[in-house]
């Protein structure tokens, strides 16, 4: 069998999302999966990006990161989404990138791929459930079989947060704990698509 392919598409501005997507893909890896780290085009005007030095720094840190395409969701066997919430929201520049896959939805080439997300907001509650419950509605309009972290892993029990991985941006940078439920859910994803792809191929 060969190994399942994981997409990671994703949208930060100062890096928290950064460093989740980049753990998910460590997590998706070590479950043996090939792994494409994708973010999404930047879409807010210059002036606005220049009001905040750590959103100027961090197009420049990732600007060697590959920005998504529709090709990179037909590949995958999972797709990840991750993005900040905004007013309890998925960002709108992952929200763009969502909006141009009309065509794939009408030939039937999102169904039946495992779909997971993860966020994180500058405060505790902060609208991450919401974001990654946003996220859910398109995976069902697409036909996708959503896989959630639940309580599949001790670390859940600490992260605390069943939906996805998600992190409080205004505590700082992403800590361990945090990572490491970014990469369980990464796992869990892998894991879960391959035993998908292993029962069609049988």
């Amino acid at each position: 069998m060969e190994p399942v392919n994981v997409a990671i598409v994703y949208y930060s501005a100062t890096g928290t999302v950064h460093a989740l997507a980049q753990a998910v893909a460590e997590g998706a890896e070590k479950a043996g999966a090939h792994v494409r780290l994708r973010k999404v085009a930047e879409t807010a005007p210059p002036e606005v990006v220049g009001t905040r030095p750590e959103w100027v720094a961090h197009l420049q840190d990732t600007a060697d990161v590959a920005e998504a395409a529709l090709d990179d969701l037909v590949w995958a066997d999972a797709v990840l989404f991750g993005a900040p919430t905004r007013f309890g929201n998925p960002a709108g520049q992952l929200r763009a990138f969502i909006d141009t896959t009309g065509p794939l939805w009408y030939q039937g080439k999102l169904a039946d791929k495992v779909y997971s997300a993860f966020t994180a907001s500058n405060t505790a509650h902060g609208g991450q459930e919401s974001t990654l419950l946003a996220l859910g509605n398109t995976f069902y309009h697409w036909g996708g079989i959503i896989v959630p972290p639940g309580y599949t892993d001790p670390v859940q029990f600490q992260s605390g947060n069943p939906y996805g991985a998600s992190h409080v941006a205004g505590d700082g940078a992403p800590g361990e704990v945090s990572l490491q439920a970014a990469r369980h859910q990464g796992r869990r994803v892998a894991d879960t698509a391959a035993l998908l792809k292993a029962g069609r191929a049988a």
